[in-house]
């Protein structure tokens, strides 16, 4: 899973962690109105988007 983020791109990085926010108000919603059958869900995208913007930030401190 790390590896997953580790080797993306800047740009690539960006485009994800836009994507997994999109997500993560989706699943919000679809919570709030209970029609979202798995709530662990929401959970793994909020732990993606952490991991996204640590490796933005590791990639920040290098340069």
């Amino acid at each position: 899973m790390k590896n997953e983020f580790h080797n993306m791109t800047d740009v690539e990085l960006a485009k994800k962690l836009q994507d997994l926010k999109s997500e993560l108000f989706n699943l919000r919603f679809r919570h709030a109105s209970g029609q979202l059958e798995n709530p662990v869900s929401i959970r793994t995208c909020k732990r993606d988007i952490a991991r996204v913007n640590t490796e933005i930030r590791a990639r920040r401190a290098k340069a």
